[in-house]
C-alpha cells in the first residue's frame, strides 16, 4: 500500500478526531472477480433540447448559456456522471443496477450490467480511461473495461457490511478514495487491488470527496455537517463550516486549491480556503434553496445544483454573482455535477435524462 500507514490511534484533541481503519482487504484471484457481461444498446432521441436560462443576479449574459437535453432509458434514474475519454459520458443507472454510456453526438445509449442486487452511485474516470464505480447495493467498488464491458470487482473487507458506498477521487499517486453513508471511508491501491477502510469521525455521513491541487483529499460528511481532510496516514481533520448542522453534501476544489461545499441544509454554497483556514459563505438565491451538488469548472466558475429551486445555478467568484438556468424538468434532481472543458454535465434523475450547459 503506498504512503499509508496502518496505525491504531486515538482521538485526539484541538483539530479534529482521528480514528483507527476498520480494515483491509488484498484481492487475490478469487477476491476480484471479472464478469463477462455484454452491454446493452438502446438508441434515444438524437435531437436535444435547448432550455433558456433566466437570470437570478443580472450580471451573466443569458443569451450565451442554455441546458441541452439527452434522454436515456427509461427507469435508469441516472445518479452520477463522469466525461468519457472519447468524448462519451458515463453514468450510474441506480435503478437498474448498471453503467451507461451515452454518445452525444448520436444520442445513443448502452447499458452494461454491473450484477445482481447492484445500486451504483458515483462514477469517475482514470486517466487511462476506465470508469470506476461506488456500488451501494453490492457494497464494492467496480471497475468496467471501456473496450470489453468486463466488471471487476474490489470488496470491501468482509466486517463493513452497509457501507453504503457514495462517491470517489483519485489521489496524485492514483490511489482511488472513497466515501460510505454508512460512516466509513476507505482507499483503494489500484495497482495492487488492496483496499483499507477506517472509520469517519462522529458516524454516519461521508458523502461528497475531491482532491485538491496539492493531493490532500478532503470529503464532506452530510450527517455530520463537516468537511474532513484526510492525512497522509489515512486519519482524518475534522474542519468545521462556520453555519451550524449545514449538511455539508458535496465538495470540490478548484484549480487555487481552495474547497468549495454545497450546504444542503442551509442552502449556502461556501468556500474554505485551507492556507489560512479562511471560510467564505454566500446564500443561494431563491426563497428555499437546497445546494446539493457542486462542480469547479476549467476557469474556476462553480455551479451547484438547487433542489429548491430546481436548477442548476453558476456563480462567478469574482464578481460574486448567481444566475440561475430551470432545469427542463419538475422535478429534475440533478444529484452530481462534472464537466470536461467547455461542458458541465449532470443526470436528471427524476427525469431519466442527462443534461449538459456548454459554456464555450
Amino acid at each position: 500500500m503506498r504512503r499509508f500507514v496502518l496505525l491504531a490511534v486515538l482521538l485526539t484533541a484541538c483539530t479534529g478526531v482521528v480514528l483507527e481503519p476498520v480494515g483491509t482487504t488484498t484481492p487475490d484471484e478469487s477476491a476480484t472477480t471479472t464478469l463477462g457481461v455484454p452491454g446493452t444498446t438502446s438508441t434515444a432521441a438524437g435531437d436535444s433540447t435547448t432550455i433558456p436560462a433566466e437570470t437570478t443576479t443580472a450580471t451573466l449574459p443569458p443569451e450565451s448559456l442554455g441546458i441541452e437535453v439527452f434522454p436515456v432509458p427509461p427507469g435508469s434514474r441516472p445518479h452520477d456522471v463522469a466525461p468519457a475519454a472519447d468524448g462519451g459520458i458515463w453514468y450510474t443507472a441506480q435503478a437498474t443496477g448498471e453503467l451507461g454510456y451515452l454518445d452525444p453526438e448520436t444520442g445513443e445509449t448502452r447499458h452494461i450490467p454491473l450484477g445482481e442486487g447492484s445500486r451504483p452511485h458515483g462514477v469517475i474516470v482514470d486517466s487511462e480511461g476506465t470508469p470506476w464505480i461506488t456500488d451501494g447495493g453490492l457494497n464494492n467498488i467496480l471497475s468496467v473495461d471501456p473496450e470489453s464491458d468486463h466488471v471487476t470487482v474490489y470488496p470491501l473487507p468482509d466486517d463493513t457490511p452497509g457501507a453504503n458506498l457514495n462517491t470517489a477521487t483519485f489521489d496524485d499517486e492514483g490511489n482511488l478514495w472513497f466515501t460510505g453513508q454508512g460512516g466509513v471511508y476507505g482507499v483503494l491501491d489500484t495497482v495492487s487491488g488492496e483496499t483499507v477502510l477506517y472509520r469517519a469521525p462522529e458516524g454516519p455521513g461521508p458523502y461528497g470527496i475531491t482532491t485538491a491541487a496539492d493531493g490532500t483529499v478532503y470529503f464532506a460528511s452530510l450527517a455530520g455537517s463537516y468537511v474532513g481532510r484526510i492525512n497522509e496516514d489515512g486519519t482524518t481533520e475534522v474542519i468545521e463550516p462556520p453555519t451550524p448542522d449545514q449538511g455539508a453534501r458535496r465538495v470540490w476544489a478548484d484549480s487555487e486549491g481552495a474547497i468549495w461545499v454545497s450546504e444542503w441544509n442551509s442552502g449556502n454554497l461556501s468556500r474554505y480556503q485551507p492556507e489560512t483556514g479562511e471560510w467564505s459563505t454566500w446564500h443561494l438565491p431563491g426563497e428555499s434553496p437546497a445546494a446539493y451538488a457542486v462542480f469547479v469548472d476549467e476557469n474556476d466558475i462553480v455551479w451547484v445544483t438547487d433542489f429548491g429551486s430546481n436548477s442548476l445555478v453558476r456563480f462567478d467568484p469574482v464578481t460574486e454573482t448567481f444566475h440561475a438556468y430551470p432545469l427542463p424538468h419538475e422535478p429534475g434532481e440533478v444529484r452530481q455535477l462534472h464537466g470536461r472543458p467547455g461542458e458541465v454535465w449532470g443526470a436528471e434523475s427524476a427525469a431519466d435524462q442527462l443534461v449538459v450547459v456548454r459554456t464555450r
